[in-house]
């Protein structure tokens, strides 16, 4: 009944309830630094009046923009070249029984040894940390976009070439919007793992970006710091979650009447 009863209701009427989140949230948090009493838990206060001061003094946005232009880049070539292997292995048993066991070997392959890896063999570079954390995301990518293609239509696919589709009106016409909805699943929980591994990247082998930022104040022991920059740049994430990510992801379900129920 509750889910039922959420179908067709505006979004904004549920602004209320996530504010009410947030307050109670910072409620919680200002609660358990008070009991604490100690500067290893800091207040959101304590947490704020630092973003403030990063912020007047240009480090905060500095630091956030460079994260964000690592995230985008590793998260645009992962989705490609994901993208591209995922659909071959769907469509061709051949292609799915040879690439398989890559995938599950880059699947089960711990991040921190990729990144390692690239480090030591590409250099401490730009190159190295998009390189390790695409390498990262792409056999999710695959493995989602495997599944789409093998859910294809075949009847669709015939009703084309009884028309005569060129492969280009082919792809773009038949195929694309079926693998759509995986493309959206496959970006909005791929985006979710980038960050967080860009931020390992950027603590073990850059001298910038938020994840260095954190190095950093870890060294000093700066709890606050550390919480601020986190907190920071989980917010951006969140705003392009929710401004960007689950628009894109209803609207390219909107001919899923159910799909786009549930997504809105």
């Amino acid at each position: 009944m509750d889910r039922q009863s959420d179908i067709g209701r505006p979004r904004d009427s549920r602004a209320p309830l996530r504010l009410l989140s947030i307050l109670a949230f910072l409620a919680l948090w200002a609660g358990a630094a008070a009991l604490a009493a100690s500067p290893e838990v800091p207040g959101p206060v304590q947490v704020f009046g630092f973003l403030v001061k990063e912020a007047a003094s240009g480090e905060l946005f500095y630091h956030l923009t460079v994260t964000l232009a690592r995230v985008a880049a590793a998260f645009l070539i992962a989705m490609f070249i994901g993208t591209a292997i995922g659909v071959v292995m769907g469509q061709s048993r051949n292609a799915d029984r040879l690439l398989d066991p890559w995938v599950i070997l880059l699947l089960n392959l711990p991040a921190l040894v990729v990144i390692v890896l690239c480090y030591i063999w590409i250099g401490l570079t730009e190159a190295a940390a998009v390189t390790a954390v695409a390498i990262n995301k792409i056999p999710n990518v695959v493995v989602t976009l495997r599944e789409g293609a093998r859910a294809l239509d075949p009847k669709l696919t015939e009703m084309a070439r009884v028309f005569r589709f060129s492969r280009g009106r082919m792809l773009r016409h038949v195929v694309l919007p079926q693998l759509l909805p995986f493309i959206a699943a496959a970006g909005r929980s791929g985006l979710a793992l980038i960050w967080k591994i860009v931020l390992v990247v950027e603590l073990l082998g850059r001298s910038n970006g938020v994840g260095f930022q954190i190095h950093l104040y870890f060294q000093l022991f700066d709890v606050a710091a550390i919480l601020g920059y986190a907190l920071a740049f989980v917010c951006v994430m969140l705003l392009i979650e929710f401004l960007a990510v689950q628009p894109l992801e209803t609207h390219l379900n909107r001919w899923r009447p159910r799909a786009a129920s549930r997504a809105a």
